[in-house]
């Protein structure tokens, strides 16, 4: 009787468990552009992709990568490319373009310090609103936010899974200090995850609608060049992919952009919780902060206050339901999050109200949020002032 292959943990780098979990999905297609800290993707993707069959392209700029990826992801690839603050403000037009061509690809955005080329290789989490509303209209995408190496690989297939199953953008926000740590992880085998591929049309290709939604809100995506000819445009269009300026199309063509996602949020939104069911203290968090409100709240329960973590692996759409449960219940809710403005604590604050005790960690000098600042937050009186956050 033969014995399944054994398997090995193997030292990654967040960044090559991010290459190796789109491999894993069945990417075959990278378009990019080397900007730090994400190159490490790339270089991946440079060795493996031509070693599987796939295609590495090294492109000029962040706007030929983009473009590149929906080109390829319409010709039936799954696609993707990595980048950073600055490239990813380059992307948005064309992501736009992805959006309203409800095309399925994956853009990896390493988040550093900015503004513009700010502290290159230091980290942040200032790109969590750009990352939702960085494009102009109305429009939605999906977003993850992994906080360990193993996350990297199991959301970034998870990514991919999203892109195909609804047919768009699906962006994956890490941030330097994940993308560049090294952990042991042991990576599943082919079929241990679930890889989605995307629902193909059925019937006479000459009577093909490439906007006509299914029953389930997403319409099937041929691909260019078997048998299917159709049209997608970056004007407001009809089911069949011609450009329709009506203004009853295009109301229904915007809200079917956001009922896909906002109809199966049980689908997509993924939380992990620690020690939160007691919780007389919440500590929401997401990407590298996550391990340091661990740890603050493991010290927290050893001085006898109830203190769990609510960790958000789906950034948007917002964790609404899981936040309120948990957060309604606490007496305080503390944030850390690597930006000035408290980007993630606004979202918590508009779920659980203007009379919540949220209590800000800000950090955005390119240095990691330490458990000492959470514990401090947790544990100092109600309306007394925190340390000045750097």
């Amino acid at each position: 009787m033969a014995t399944a292959p054994a398997r090995r943990p193997r030292l990654l780098q967040g960044n090559q468990a991010i290459a190796e979990g789109a491999i894993y999905a069945g990417a075959r297609f990278y378009a990019g552009y080397p900007i730090t800290p994400s190159s490490e993707i790339a270089d991946e993707c440079a060795a493996r992709m031509p070693l599987i069959g796939g295609v590495y392209l090294q492109m000029e700029d962040e706007i030929g990568s983009i473009a590149a990826v929906i080109g390829a992801a319409l010709a039936g690839a799954k696609a993707l490319t990595a980048t950073s603050g600055p490239g990813f403000s380059l992307m948005q037009e064309n992501l736009g373009l992805a959006v309203l061509g409800e095309v399925p690809c994956v853009v990896v955005d390493v988040q550093r310090s900015g503004p513009s080329t700010g502290l290159a290789t230091k980290p942040a989490q200032s790109d969590i609103m750009q990352a939702r509303w960085g494009r102009h209209g109305d429009q939605c995408v999906i977003a993850l936010c992994p906080a360990t190496v193993g996350e990297c690989f199991a959301l970034t297939v998870q990514a991919f899974n999203l892109a195909e199953r609804f047919r768009t953008p699906v962006v994956l926000l890490a941030d330097e200090i994940v993308g560049h740590m090294r952990e042991n992880v042991l990576l599943p085998l082919p079929g241990e995850i679930a890889v989605v591929e995307r629902a193909a049309p059925q019937g006479d290709p000459s009577s093909y609608l490439p906007f006509a939604a299914a029953e389930d809100g997403v319409a099937p995506l041929a691909s260019y060049g078997d048998e299917y000819v159709f049209h997608v445009t970056s004007s407001m269009h009809g089911a069949d992919g011609i450009s329709n300026n009506a203004p009853a199309n295009a109301a229904a063509r915007i809200r079917h952009l956001h009922e896909k996602i906002e109809r199966h949020c049980c689908e997509i939104v993924m939380t992990r919780t620690f020690d939160a069911d007691d919780a007389d203290v919440l500590v929401v968090t997401l990407g590298a902060p996550t391990r340091a409100g661990r740890s603050a709240a493991l010290a927290a329960r050893a001085a006898g206050i109830r203190a769990g973590v609510l960790q958000l692996q789906t950034v948007w759409p917002f964790p609404t339901e899981q936040v309120a449960a948990l957060g309604g219940r606490a007496r305080i809710v503390v944030v850390p999050e690597m930006n000035y403005a408290g980007q993630l604590a606004g979202e918590v604050r508009k779920v659980l109200g203007p009379t919540a005790d949220i209590r800000r960690v800000n950090r955005y000098n390119g240095t990691i949020i330490t458990p000492e600042e959470i514990l401090d937050a947790i544990t100092r009186p109600a309306g007394a002032k925190a340390d000045a956050a750097a």
